[in-house]
C-alpha cells in the first residue's frame, strides 16, 4: 500500500543525512539516476504508465534511506567550510523535541502547544536567541522566570542546553521516523549525545 506521507531520509554519498524529502522527491531522484545507493526497508512502490511496446506497467519501488549524489544546497550554505561549523536554525518544533517536550525547569511532560521558549541568560542581561542559551519551558514556568535568570530566579535546569549536529537536527525534524531510519541517525549522533538517552 502507497503511504504517500511517509517521509524518506536523504542521505549524501559518505551516508551523512541531509533532509527528509517527499516521495515525489525521491522518485524524481531515482528516476533521474541521481540514487547512488539505497538503504533500509523498501516504502514504497510508484506505478507509472504502460509501455506500448511490452504492455508492462512500470514501477519504482522506494527505500527508506537513499544515498544521493551531491548535498543538499542548503547544508552547503549553512555548513560554510564544513560540516563541523554547522549550527541548525532555531525553531520551537526542534527545540522542543530536543528536550522531549519536558518543561526543563519543573521536569514535566506537555503537548507542544503548551510550551514556550525560555532564554535562560534573558536579552535584557545580554543572553542571545541561540541553541546553547534556550530551553523548553512550560508557560508557567516562564512566566514566573520573566527576565531573570534562573538563580535569580530560584529555578534550576535539569538539562544543560546544547546545540544539535546536523544529524542530530534531520532526527529532531522528522515527523514519522521509521525503526531503521531511526537506527541510521542514531549511529551519526556524538557519542556523547544526550539524545542518546531520550530516544
Amino acid at each position: 500500500m502507497l503511504d504517500i506521507t511517509q517521509p524518506i531520509l536523504r542521505t549524501d554519498v559518505s551516508g551523512m543525512p541531509l533532509e527528509w524529502i517527499h516521495f515525489r522527491h525521491a522518485v524524481t531522484l531515482i528516476t533521474l539516476d541521481q540514487v547512488a545507493y539505497t538503504c533500509g526497508e523498501f516504502v514504497m512502490t510508484v506505478r507509472g504508465g504502460i509501455n506500448r511496446l511490452t504492455q508492462c506497467q512500470s514501477k519504482l519501488e522506494v527505500n527508506s534511506i537513499l544515498a544521493t549524489c551531491g548535498a543538499s544546497r542548503a547544508f552547503s550554505k549553512a555548513c560554510g567550510k564544513g560540516p563541523d561549523r554547522y549550527t541548525p536554525p532555531l525553531h520551537n518544533i526542534p527545540l522542543f523535541q530536543r528536550d522531549a517536550c519536558i518543561c526543563l525547569y519543573c521536569g514535566e511532560k506537555f503537548k507542544p502547544a503548551a510550551l514556550s521558549r525560555d532564554h535562560v541568560t534573558p536579552f535584557s542581561q545580554g543572553g542571545r536567541d541561540n541553541w546553547n542559551n534556550v530551553v523548553t519551558a512550560c508557560v508557567r514556568c516562564n512566566n514566573f522566570k520573566a527576565g531573570r535568570t534562573p538563580e535569580q530566579a530560584g529555578m534550576k535546569l535539569i538539562a544543560i542546553p546544547f546545540t544539535p549536529t546536523h544529524a542530530e537536527y534531520v532526527y529532531l525534524q522528522g515527523r514519522r521516523i521509521l525503526a531503521d531510519q531511526m537506527e541510521f541517525l542514531k549511529s551519526h549522533f556524538p557519542r556523547t549525545s544526550p539524545l542518546h538517552q531520550r530516544i
